[in-house]
Protein backbone atom coordinates (compact mmCIF):
# COMPACT_ATOMS: atom_id res chain seq x y z
CA UNK A 1 0.00 0.00 0.00
CA UNK A 2 2.79 2.39 1.02
CA UNK A 3 4.98 1.58 -2.00
CA UNK A 4 2.01 1.97 -4.36
CA UNK A 5 1.18 5.40 -2.90
CA UNK A 6 4.75 6.64 -3.28
CA UNK A 7 5.15 5.21 -6.79
CA UNK A 8 1.87 6.81 -7.80
CA UNK A 9 3.00 10.16 -6.42
CA UNK A 10 6.32 9.98 -8.28
CA UNK A 11 4.55 9.01 -11.50
CA UNK A 12 2.15 11.95 -11.10
CA UNK A 13 5.05 14.35 -10.57
CA UNK A 14 6.70 13.15 -13.76
CA UNK A 15 3.45 13.61 -15.69
CA UNK A 16 2.90 17.13 -14.42
CA UNK A 17 6.48 18.05 -15.32
CA UNK A 18 5.95 16.72 -18.85
CA UNK A 19 2.80 18.84 -19.10
CA UNK A 20 4.64 21.91 -17.89
CA UNK A 21 2.70 22.03 -14.62
CA UNK A 22 4.45 22.75 -11.32
CA UNK A 23 3.50 19.90 -8.93
CA UNK A 24 1.96 20.63 -5.56
CA UNK A 25 4.73 19.06 -3.47
CA UNK A 26 2.78 19.80 -0.30
CA UNK A 27 0.01 17.39 -1.31
CA UNK A 28 2.49 14.72 -2.31
CA UNK A 29 4.18 15.01 1.06
CA UNK A 30 0.80 14.60 2.76
CA UNK A 31 0.49 11.26 0.94
CA UNK A 32 4.07 10.46 1.88
CA UNK A 33 3.31 11.05 5.57
CA UNK A 34 0.27 8.81 5.36
CA UNK A 35 2.48 6.10 3.87
CA UNK A 36 5.03 6.46 6.65
CA UNK A 37 2.34 6.26 9.33
CA UNK A 38 0.75 3.21 7.68
CA UNK A 39 4.06 1.45 8.32
CA UNK A 40 3.81 2.25 12.04
CA UNK A 41 6.52 4.91 11.93
CA UNK A 42 6.33 8.39 13.43
CA UNK A 43 9.30 10.05 11.77
CA UNK A 44 11.22 10.52 8.53
CA UNK A 45 14.42 12.09 7.27
CA UNK A 46 14.93 14.78 4.67
CA UNK A 47 17.00 12.30 2.69
CA UNK A 48 14.00 9.97 2.43
CA UNK A 49 11.93 12.77 0.92
CA UNK A 50 14.64 13.66 -1.58
CA UNK A 51 15.01 10.03 -2.61
CA UNK A 52 11.27 9.62 -3.20
CA UNK A 53 10.50 12.88 -5.00
CA UNK A 54 12.41 14.60 -7.78
CA UNK A 55 11.80 18.09 -6.42
CA UNK A 56 14.07 21.08 -5.91
CA UNK A 57 15.37 21.84 -2.44
CA UNK A 58 13.25 24.99 -2.46
CA UNK A 59 10.07 23.07 -3.23
CA UNK A 60 10.78 20.48 -0.53
CA UNK A 61 11.59 23.13 2.07
CA UNK A 62 8.44 25.08 1.25
CA UNK A 63 6.32 21.95 1.54
CA UNK A 64 7.90 20.99 4.86
CA UNK A 65 7.39 24.53 6.15
CA UNK A 66 3.68 24.40 5.29
CA UNK A 67 3.36 21.07 7.09
CA UNK A 68 5.06 22.54 10.17
CA UNK A 69 2.69 25.53 10.13
CA UNK A 70 -0.26 23.13 10.01
CA UNK A 71 1.30 21.19 12.92
CA UNK A 72 1.46 18.04 10.84
CA UNK A 73 5.17 17.65 11.50
CA UNK A 74 7.78 18.95 13.96
CA UNK A 75 11.51 19.25 13.38
CA UNK A 76 13.54 17.14 15.79
CA UNK A 77 16.95 18.12 14.45
CA UNK A 78 18.29 19.34 11.13
CA UNK A 79 17.11 16.95 8.42
CA UNK A 80 14.85 14.87 10.65
CA UNK A 81 11.14 15.29 11.40
CA UNK A 82 8.48 13.75 13.63
CA UNK A 83 4.94 13.23 12.35
CA UNK A 84 2.36 14.75 14.67
CA UNK A 85 -0.57 12.39 14.67
CA UNK A 86 -3.77 13.89 16.19
CA UNK A 87 -3.09 12.63 19.72
CA UNK A 88 0.24 14.50 19.80
CA UNK A 89 -0.55 17.65 17.80
CA UNK A 90 -1.46 19.69 20.90
CA UNK A 91 1.82 18.67 22.57
CA UNK A 92 3.87 19.77 19.60
CA UNK A 93 6.04 16.63 19.66
CA UNK A 94 5.78 12.86 19.86
CA UNK A 95 7.59 10.95 22.64
CA UNK A 96 11.26 10.29 21.75
CA UNK A 97 10.71 6.55 22.11
CA UNK A 98 8.61 6.71 18.92
CA UNK A 99 11.37 8.12 16.74
CA UNK A 100 14.74 7.56 18.42
CA UNK A 101 15.48 4.32 16.55
CA UNK A 102 14.62 5.89 13.18
CA UNK A 103 16.75 8.94 13.96
CA UNK A 104 19.83 7.01 15.07
CA UNK A 105 19.56 4.72 12.05
CA UNK A 106 19.37 7.76 9.78
CA UNK A 107 22.59 9.00 11.40
CA UNK A 108 24.24 5.58 11.07
CA UNK A 109 25.02 5.45 14.80
CA UNK A 110 24.88 2.66 17.36
CA UNK A 111 22.94 3.70 20.42
CA UNK A 112 20.92 2.70 23.40
CA UNK A 113 18.42 4.51 25.60
CA UNK A 114 20.03 4.70 29.01
CA UNK A 115 20.27 6.25 32.46
CA UNK A 116 17.03 7.80 33.79
CA UNK A 117 15.11 6.99 30.60
CA UNK A 118 16.12 3.32 30.76
CA UNK A 119 15.34 3.15 34.48
CA UNK A 120 11.84 4.49 33.77
CA UNK A 121 11.30 1.83 31.11
CA UNK A 122 12.31 -0.79 33.66
CA UNK A 123 9.72 0.58 36.08
CA UNK A 124 12.06 2.60 38.28
CA UNK A 125 10.76 6.15 38.02
CA UNK A 126 8.76 7.69 40.83
CA UNK A 127 8.29 10.69 38.55
CA UNK A 128 8.20 10.86 34.78
CA UNK A 129 11.58 12.14 33.52
CA UNK A 130 11.32 15.40 31.57
CA UNK A 131 14.48 14.68 29.61
CA UNK A 132 15.54 11.78 27.42
CA UNK A 133 18.93 10.11 27.75
CA UNK A 134 20.72 8.33 24.92
CA UNK A 135 24.17 6.72 24.92
CA UNK A 136 25.93 6.66 21.57
CA UNK A 137 29.36 6.49 19.97
CA UNK A 138 31.73 9.16 18.70
CA UNK A 139 31.65 11.69 17.17
CA UNK A 140 29.42 13.34 19.79
CA UNK A 141 25.95 14.65 19.00
CA UNK A 142 24.75 18.02 20.16
CA UNK A 143 21.95 17.88 22.73
CA UNK A 144 18.48 18.62 21.37
CA UNK A 145 16.78 21.37 23.36
CA UNK A 146 13.50 22.85 22.17
CA UNK A 147 10.28 24.02 23.79
CA UNK A 148 8.78 20.55 23.48
CA UNK A 149 11.82 18.27 23.51
CA UNK A 150 15.09 17.70 25.35
CA UNK A 151 17.40 14.81 24.46
CA UNK A 152 20.80 14.42 26.10
CA UNK A 153 23.48 12.42 24.30
CA UNK A 154 26.34 10.78 26.15
CA UNK A 155 29.40 9.23 24.55
CA UNK A 156 30.75 5.78 25.25
CA UNK A 157 33.58 4.09 23.39
CA UNK A 158 32.07 0.62 23.50
CA UNK A 159 29.50 -1.58 25.17
CA UNK A 160 28.53 -5.24 25.13
CA UNK A 161 25.51 -6.12 23.02
CA UNK A 162 24.51 -8.69 25.64
CA UNK A 163 23.71 -5.77 27.95
CA UNK A 164 21.22 -4.22 25.52
CA UNK A 165 17.58 -5.27 25.50
CA UNK A 166 14.91 -4.62 22.90
CA UNK A 167 11.79 -2.91 24.21
CA UNK A 168 8.70 -2.63 22.04
CA UNK A 169 7.00 0.71 21.44
CA UNK A 170 4.10 1.74 19.20
CA UNK A 171 6.69 2.45 16.49
CA UNK A 172 8.70 -0.76 16.79
CA UNK A 173 11.66 -1.72 18.96
CA UNK A 174 14.25 0.50 20.61
CA UNK A 175 17.62 -0.39 22.17
CA UNK A 176 17.63 0.01 25.95
CA UNK A 177 20.31 -0.74 28.53
CA UNK A 178 19.56 -3.73 30.75
CA UNK A 179 18.73 -2.97 34.41
CA UNK A 180 22.28 -3.99 35.36
CA UNK A 181 23.96 -1.78 32.75
CA UNK A 182 21.59 1.05 33.67
CA UNK A 183 22.63 0.83 37.32
CA UNK A 184 26.34 0.96 36.49
CA UNK A 185 25.89 3.78 33.98
CA UNK A 186 24.04 5.86 36.58
CA UNK A 187 27.14 5.68 38.77
CA UNK A 188 29.46 6.35 35.83
CA UNK A 189 27.62 9.51 34.72
CA UNK A 190 26.99 10.53 38.31
CA UNK A 191 28.08 14.14 37.74
CA UNK A 192 25.23 14.65 35.28
CA UNK A 193 22.56 12.69 37.16
CA UNK A 194 23.43 13.58 40.76
CA UNK A 195 24.26 11.17 43.59
CA UNK A 196 21.01 11.47 45.55
CA UNK A 197 18.89 11.25 42.40
CA UNK A 198 20.82 8.14 41.42
CA UNK A 199 20.33 6.66 44.88
CA UNK A 200 16.59 7.30 44.63
CA UNK A 201 16.38 5.56 41.26
CA UNK A 202 18.38 2.59 42.55
CA UNK A 203 15.91 2.11 45.39
CA UNK A 204 13.32 1.18 42.76
CA UNK A 205 15.60 -0.33 40.12
CA UNK A 206 17.21 -2.79 42.55
CA UNK A 207 14.24 -5.17 42.31
CA UNK A 208 15.07 -5.67 38.62
CA UNK A 209 18.73 -6.53 39.17
CA UNK A 210 19.74 -10.19 38.93
CA UNK A 211 22.94 -11.53 40.49
CA UNK A 212 24.13 -13.58 37.45
CA UNK A 213 23.41 -10.69 35.06
CA UNK A 214 25.10 -8.14 37.30
CA UNK A 215 28.22 -10.32 37.50
CA UNK A 216 28.42 -10.66 33.70
CA UNK A 217 27.80 -6.98 33.07
CA UNK A 218 30.27 -5.79 35.70
CA UNK A 219 33.06 -8.05 34.39
CA UNK A 220 32.80 -6.35 31.01
CA UNK A 221 32.32 -2.87 32.44
CA UNK A 222 35.49 -0.80 32.02
CA UNK A 223 34.84 1.89 34.67
CA UNK A 224 35.94 0.39 37.96
CA UNK A 225 34.93 3.46 40.00
CA UNK A 226 31.28 2.94 38.94
CA UNK A 227 31.44 -0.65 40.20
CA UNK A 228 32.88 0.55 43.52
CA UNK A 229 30.17 3.17 44.05
CA UNK A 230 27.35 0.83 43.05
CA UNK A 231 28.71 -1.93 45.28
CA UNK A 232 28.99 0.45 48.22
CA UNK A 233 25.41 1.70 47.81
CA UNK A 234 24.02 -1.82 47.41
CA UNK A 235 25.96 -2.96 50.47
CA UNK A 236 25.62 -0.09 52.94
CA UNK A 237 22.51 1.82 51.85
CA UNK A 238 20.21 -0.75 50.23
CA UNK A 239 21.34 -3.85 52.17
CA UNK A 240 21.32 -5.93 48.98
CA UNK A 241 24.13 -8.21 50.05
CA UNK A 242 23.90 -10.84 47.30
CA UNK A 243 24.12 -8.15 44.64
CA UNK A 244 26.95 -6.31 46.38
CA UNK A 245 28.88 -9.54 46.86
CA UNK A 246 28.67 -10.21 43.12
CA UNK A 247 30.29 -6.83 42.48
CA UNK A 248 32.93 -7.38 45.15
CA UNK A 249 34.00 -10.60 43.43
CA UNK A 250 34.50 -8.61 40.22
CA UNK A 251 36.55 -5.98 42.07
CA UNK A 252 38.73 -8.65 43.67
CA UNK A 253 39.95 -9.50 40.15
CA UNK A 254 41.08 -5.91 39.50
CA UNK A 255 43.36 -3.30 40.94
CA UNK A 256 41.20 -0.54 42.36
CA UNK A 257 41.93 2.59 44.32
CA UNK A 258 40.09 4.99 46.64
CA UNK A 259 37.41 7.15 44.98
CA UNK A 260 35.07 9.75 46.44
CA UNK A 261 31.42 8.82 46.84
CA UNK A 262 30.34 12.27 45.65
CA UNK A 263 32.31 14.24 43.09
CA UNK A 264 30.74 17.61 43.91
CA UNK A 265 31.43 17.58 47.65
CA UNK A 266 34.45 18.39 49.79
CA UNK A 267 37.25 15.92 49.11
CA UNK A 268 37.59 14.63 52.67
CA UNK A 269 36.03 11.73 54.53
CA UNK A 270 36.49 8.31 56.06
CA UNK A 271 37.45 5.53 53.65
CA UNK A 272 35.51 2.28 53.52
CA UNK A 273 38.16 -0.44 53.36
CA UNK A 274 36.07 -2.99 51.45
CA UNK A 275 34.95 -0.76 48.57
CA UNK A 276 37.66 1.92 48.93
CA UNK A 277 34.97 4.58 48.87
CA UNK A 278 35.77 7.88 50.54
CA UNK A 279 32.52 8.76 52.35
CA UNK A 280 32.44 12.52 51.76
CA UNK A 281 28.64 12.87 51.87
CA UNK A 282 25.49 11.26 53.27
CA UNK A 283 23.09 9.57 50.88
CA UNK A 284 19.62 11.11 50.88
CA UNK A 285 16.61 9.77 49.00
CA UNK A 286 14.04 11.86 47.15
CA UNK A 287 11.33 9.32 48.00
Amino acid sequence: MYIFAIDYAICSISQTKDMGIVPDSYNYLEDFLSGIRSMGRYAFSLEEVKEKFQLSDKAVNQALYRLKIKKRIAQVRKGFYAILSPEYSSQGMVPPSLFIDDMMKSLGKRYYVGLISAAALHGAAHQQPMEYFVITERPPLRAIKTKHLKINFYIKKEWAEQDIVQIKTDAGYINVSSPELTALDLLYYIESIGLNHTYTILQELVTELKVPNLSKTARLYPRTAAIQRLGYILDHALCEYKLSEALYKVLSERNYFPVFLALDKEKVGETDNRWKIVKNTILESDL
